[in-house]
């Protein structure tokens, strides 16, 4: 099975927030589901959600491809998204993301060898006032990342990783 019961439990309930012939409105929130157990959407946990959901394969594709929280490769067990969007960049990020690319040894799509973190560039998170702005995993947003910060960071998510 390429899902887990829980994991179709929790779809049920997300699906349920719909009206029956609407089932697809339920695809961002399956798909996040679906990453939350497996860490990435791979093709066959695309097809399986399109079949559970009601919905052309190729639609689920879409909406996977689209946005960036959604891991359609092999991610590390940390994905840092650094905001590079013109406000964060002229804050810090453009220096915090070099920084942080020094410090994994990585550039950005990359993954360490040791499979703990991949970096990404992410688009406007939100946060222009905290720039430079990190969101690790999608859902803990860091602000404010000072080379200190983001040090303290990395040296947080390897102990985490251990």
């Amino acid at each position: 099975m390429v899902l887990s019961e829980q994991a179709f439990k929790k779809i049920d309930r997300e699906l349920a927030k719909f009206p029956a012939d609407q089932r697809q409105s339920a695809v961002m929130a399956a798909l996040a589901i679906a990453q939350d157990e497996t860490g990435w959407i791979s093709p066959e946990v695309m097809q399986t959600l399109a079949d559970y959901i009601g919905m052309p394969a190729v639609a689920v594709q879409e909406v996977a491809t689209f946005y960036n929280m959604y891991n359609t490769k092999p991610v590390g067990k940390f994905k840092i998204t650094v905001c590079t969007n013109l406000p964060c960049a002229l804050s810090g990020g453009e220096r915090a993301a070099h920084h942080l690319k020094q410090k994994l040894g990585i550039d950005y799509k990359e993954t360490t060898v040791d499979g703990q973190f991949t970096l990404v560039e992410g688009e406007c998170m939100g946060a222009c006032g905290d720039a430079p702005v990190m969101l690790v995993n999608n859902k803990r947003m860091c602000s404010f990342m000072s080379n200190e910060k983001i040090d303290g960071l990395v040296n947080e998510l390897k102990e985490a990783g251990k």
